[in-house]
């Protein structure tokens, strides 16, 4: 039986009827701008819940994706170097977004999976600090992810398996906050919904054991004071327990 997982308030999309068609074929051709191509990213990445068709005119526009990776990119180095500024986090933040609706675009989502395009947000999600702008780039890179898994598509699970995908999600509910937790540990529960991640959880015992670690220590070391999220965490951890628990040969053994 499918349960259905939560998300997290403001991991669901809300849209701004502030600005037109027009206005964000404009803002999509202009990014390449050296004057204004920031500003047209950041209120790309403001309004991009407000126009259906963003996902096609980005994946279309020449140059957009590139121009996309380069400011994903351009920030591995203070990553690594521990030397992120406001602005670095904040422009690939916004790059980031936008990655989120080609994601969740019928039209543009096995095509921004076959190009390998999530994998580029990989080094966000491995990062060990808890600092904010650390933190920031894990939720918007996990929300990517979320947005790939919310509909069943078995091509997502397997690209995700082949990806590695489950150790970053549990780098990430061990290191992350409350709201990154959550949608992390909706990533996990949406690919054990599929039999090949359920397989892939169970293949290696150690596998088990780490994943079964892993939500014990969120379930020990909740945040009470998180009143906003808790219950959405919670919900998750718990849907991923009753999935594990439907295998037979574990039940079985137990």
């Amino acid at each position: 039986m499918v349960r259905k997982a939560a998300y997290p308030p403001s991991f669901r999309p809300i849209r701004n009827p502030c600005i037109n068609l027009l206005q964000i074929y404009r803002l999509v051709r202009q990014l390449r701008s050296l004057e204004i191509g920031e500003q047209c990213l950041d209120l790309l990445s403001k309004n991009r819940h407000s126009c259906n068709l963003l996902a096609i005119f980005l994946w279309s526009s020449p140059g957009s994706m590139r121009l996309l990776l380069l400011v994903i990119t351009s920030a591995y180095r203070p990553l690594v170097s521990n030397r992120l500024s406001e602005r670095v986090v904040r422009r690939t933040c916004n790059a980031i977004g936008l990655f989120q609706t080609l994601a969740s675009h019928p039209h543009t989502k096995m095509s921004f999976i076959r190009a390998s395009m999530p994998e580029y947000l990989y080094a966000f999600l491995k990062t060990r600090s808890r600092e904010r702008n650390y933190e920031r780039l894990r939720f918007a890179s996990l929300v990517v992810i979320g947005s790939l898994v919310e509909v069943d598509n078995p091509e997502v699970v397997d690209y995700l398996l082949a990806t590695e995908m489950f150790p970053c999600c549990l780098c990430c509910m061990e290191i992350g906050t409350t709201l990154s937790k959550t949608v992390a540990t909706f990533i996990i529960y949406r690919i054990l919904l599929n039999e090949k991640g359920l397989n892939y959880l169970l293949s290696m015992p150690e596998r088990y054991l780490v994943v079964t670690h892993c939500l014990e220590n969120m379930v020990e070391i909740l945040d009470v004071e998180d009143e906003e999220y808790l219950p959405h965490l919670l919900k998750n951890i718990i849907c991923c327990y009753l999935r594990i628990s439907e295998n037979e040969k574990l039940a079985n053994s137990t």
